[in-house]
Formats: structure tokens, sequence, C-alpha cells
């Protein structure tokens, strides 16, 4: 339950940074389009993640390689990424229902899939 209460911590810390960095990109930066501005934020937050999972998540993986628990944990989200934007089609595009409700569906299963996904493959 710790491990997993450190997982929710860091997530909310990255999806902070996330906001932080579209809100300075798009206010202070001024950038006119909201796309570039979400990618750049997305890859900040997205490193903010991995950095933390890494080392305040789960510190004592044993996997020699940082390189290849990155490429695992991009894998990761990658493939959690579509399952989420997949359910948002079935739940609200195809379904024709509330997107929020499907959004926090899509979330409550990204989030379960993204911790024993880092625990058991990324940082084991």
């Amino acid at each position: 339950m710790r491990r997993f209460l450190r997982f929710l911590t860091n997530g909310v810390f990255a999806t902070v940074v996330h906001f932080l960095v579209l809100l300075f990109c798009m206010e202070a930066l001024q950038f006119r389009n909201a796309a570039t501005a979400g990618l750049i934020a997305s890859a900040i937050g997205i490193s903010c993640s991995f950095v933390g999972n890494k080392h305040f998540v789960f510190p004592d993986a044993k996997l020699a390689s940082p390189r290849r628990q990155f490429v695992r944990f991009l894998g990761l989200y990658g493939i959690v990424g579509a399952l989420h934007a997949l359910v948002l089609l079935v739940w609200s595009d195809i379904g024709g229902l509330d997107y929020r409700i499907g959004f926090a569906i899509a979330t409550a299963l990204q989030l379960t899939l993204t911790f024993l996904g880092n625990k058991r493959w990324v940082f084991r």
C-alpha cells in the first residue's frame, strides 16, 4: 500500500509539472499552437514521472540499464494511453455517453495498469 501511495504522489506531481509547463508555454512563451505546447509539456511530465518512479516509487529496481527501463516505461505508457483513448472512443463516441465519466473510467484503468506494469515489468 505504501508503494501505491508513493505512485499516486508521483503521478500527481508529474501531472502538476505537465500542466505548469503547458501553462508556461501558452501564457509566458505565448505559443500559438496548443498541440505543440502540449507535446513539450507531455514530454517533460512523462520524464518527470519516470524519474519519480525510478527513484521514489521503485528505488529498489534491479534492472541494470536505466535506458532499458525508460524504453519499457515509454512502451507501457504508449500502450496504456492508446487503451485510454479506446475506452473514450467506445464509451463516448460510439456509446454516446458522457465523456467525463468515460475519462474517469479510463483513468482508473490507466492508474491500475501503469502501477502494475511499472511494478512487474519496468522497475521489477
